[in-house]
């Protein structure tokens, strides 16, 4: 059975999204448990894939689809770096899951089965693009995951619908993009899977149409990962999606075009060839630029999901800055920063959705002692606001350190001055927060879904909240751990310098 885990991480919830409709019109609540436990069992086989591939010592585990070998079939390539990325991707889904709950308990069967058939896809593609070892495969998955990110995102309601739209118009762009950089690679080799382009390639990166394969897949991945100047869609989106999927929609759909930009440009082309060279510097200035921008804008926003929304920006940018590093500790960080965000930005989303279903608030402004009234999920806010702007021992500080200790390393200095920036410019906007959470008056907030008993948020919101602020500080203690027993042993087969 432990053979078929890479293909049941995808299968699970390919089947819990046919099925969903189905058993929400025969049950309403069916749909629900169908799409959690196969996302459950999809977690499982997670955990039981990166157990498996860090016990043999990094050693990467190919899965074939009907036995047939590539080129000709299709494959999964499980490293650990990408297992560990599935099991966060897996692990967010599933708690997202649970935690959505509440906000449909009014739903009809219909609203019920289709948001957890989005849901369940929105998983599937996620997974998809981080497993395939094919690269015409990553745009299916890449188009699965969009598609269900859009519908998620007009759950939200008038202005969801709007900004699902202008997601769309954009996210075409960015598909087609890639779509057309991969064309290219078929024309120059013949080939569409991973391991062969990594080697029928070296011998033509000095080719011109290189630098245009480059350079649309710095646009198609810079448009799905939100990565400035190509993020216009992502404030809308983030703010206006549907609060239940909100934590999945942020914690995880900007991570993984942000992976497979590593998996490009350190595994397919090699690091080492001017071309890639040059297109890391390009992703680092916009990584550098889309830091401070981000954060600026950050500042000003008084609606706490737009400035979170911002924030996003501001941190793909540190991911960016990670990879066009490019030294060792530089793709630690990026790497590391990867999972650390996806956790914070997650809990943060829940959080302030949690805000919102009990008494329909999301303004920092009207914050004013919500520790009295809901000092769990005040807790979890602290905690991610501390890892965002980089302080121990919340993760998101370590993920930084190695993102800085590889820019001295290798003498860009600029970088450096980049992160600090901007982690003051975090420290303005959470500080408000803080502020208005802990010194201002009271704000008066008058509850739309009281809750029973003593307890802030139904059960179902509150353990998926309280459970990422303590994975956050987890991270923080057993980031060595992270880095030393998975990350470093992927590491060895992209990192070239």
């Amino acid at each position: 059975m432990s053979q078929h885990f890479p293909v049941l991480i995808v299968l699970l919830p390919l089947s819990a999204a046919l099925l969903s409709p189905f058993f929400s019109f025969m049950y309403r609540q069916a749909g629900k448990w169908i799409a959690v436990a196969a996302l459950a069992g999809s977690f499982l086989c997670s955990v039981g894939l990166l157990l498996q591939v860090t016990a043999g010592g990094g050693q990467a585990i190919h899965y074939y689809m009907g036995n047939w070998a590539p080129p000709l079939g299709i494959e999964f390539v499980v490293d650990p770096i990408n297992a560990v990325i599935v099991a966060m991707i897996t692990f967010l889904a599933m708690c997202t899951a649970i935690y959505s709950t509440p906000f449909l308990k009014k739903s009809n069967w219909l609203y019920m089965g289709g948001y957890y058939t989005l849901m369940a896809l929105l998983c599937v593609g996620l997974s998809g693009m981080t497993l395939t070892g094919d690269v015409f495969n990553l745009y299916v998955y890449l188009e699965i995951a969009s598609l269900s990110g859009y519908g998620l995102i007009a759950l939200g309601g008038n202005k969801g619908t709007l900004a699902a739209f202008r997601y769309l118009l954009i996210g075409t762009i960015g598909a087609s993009l890639y779509l057309l950089a991969i064309g290219f690679m078929y024309s120059m080799t013949g080939s569409l899977n991973m391991a062969d382009l990594s080697v029928l390639l070296q011998d033509k990166m000095d080719y011109p149409l290189m630098i245009m394969v480059i350079g649309l897949l710095i646009a198609a991945f810079g448009i799905k990962a939100a990565l400035f100047p190509f993020h216009g869609w992502q404030p809308d989106s983030y703010t206006y999606s549907h609060p239940g999927a909100a934590p999945l929609i942020s914690g995880a759909m900007s991570k993984v075009p942000a992976y497979a930009m590593l998996r490009f440009f350190f595994y397919l082309f090699g690091a080492q060839h001017l071309f890639v060279q040059h297109g890391l510097t390009v992703i680092g200035i916009l990584g550098a630029l889309g830091i401070i921008l981000g954060s600026v804008m950050a500042i000003a926003q008084d609606d706490f999901r737009r400035m979170l929304a911002y924030s996003s920006v501001a941190q793909i940018g540190y991911i960016a800055v990670g990879l066009a590093i490019g030294s060792m500790y530089g793709l630690i960080g990026a790497i590391l920063h990867i999972i650390n965000h996806a956790f914070m930005k997650g809990s943060l989303f829940m959080a302030i959705g949690g805000v919102q279903y009990r008494f329909g608030e999301f303004r920092i402004s009207q914050l004013g002692q919500l520790n009295k009234k809901m000092p769990f999920t005040v807790f979890t806010i602290c905690v991610a606001a501390l890892g965002m702007i980089g302080i121990p021992p919340a993760g998101g500080f370590f993920s930084k350190i190695y993102i800085m200790q590889g820019a001295m390393e290798t003498g860009q200095y600029i970088y450096i001055a980049v992160l600090v920036i901007s982690s003051l410019l975090n420290a303005v906007y959470f500080f408000r927060v803080m502020e208005n959470i802990f010194v201002n008056p009271d704000a008066g907030l008058k509850e739309i879904n009281p809750t029973a008993g003593k307890l802030e948020l139904p059960l179902q919101m509150l353990i998926p909240i309280v459970l990422f602020g303590i994975i956050i500080l987890a991270l923080g203690f057993c980031n060595a751990s992270v880095v030393d027993c998975i990350i470093k042993l992927g590491l060895p087969e992209v990192f070239l310098g």
